[in-house]
């Protein structure tokens, strides 16, 4: 599926979604990461170890040690690996609000993590971002 890669439409039809739940960012060894019985919501092999973002109750129950919980918030329309400029008008709004983003890109959506404590305020913002574009 094709979308659009003007930024302005990109920003007009990014359709934010909060989805359920708590997430944590952490890293474990490759052995302890093995052994666990749980599933993250996405990985990342580092010289330090895995890199995993993990729902709360998982990291939790294994015992893995985090810092903060986030909230993710699904961009829903299906951005182009192409486009330009979204991601990066977001983030500097973002900065300006003084709220911490962490950006997970996939194949067919942008996911943003915001502190959860941040999640109505970073709503906002996404809703005025389009609403100006």
């Amino acid at each position: 599926m094709a979308s659009p890669i003007d930024l302005r439409e990109l920003l007009k039809i990014m359709k934010p979604k909060l989805q359920l739940g708590e997430w944590v960012f952490c890293v474990v060894s490759e052995v302890k990461f093995r052994h666990m019985n749980i599933k993250a919501l996405c990985t990342f092999k580092e010289k330090e170890g895995i890199s995993a973002i993990l729902d709360r109750p998982s990291a939790d129950a294994n015992s893995i040690q985090y810092s903060s919980m986030w909230r993710m918030i699904s961009l829903s329309l299906h951005s182009n690996l192409e486009g330009i400029g979204m991601l990066a008008a977001i983030s500097t709004r973002f900065a300006k609000e003084g709220i911490p983003l962490n950006i997970v890109s996939a194949y067919h959506h942008d996911h943003l993590f915001v502190p959860a404590k941040s999640v109505d305020r970073a709503l906002a913002i996404l809703k005025d971002i389009g609403e100006k574009a």
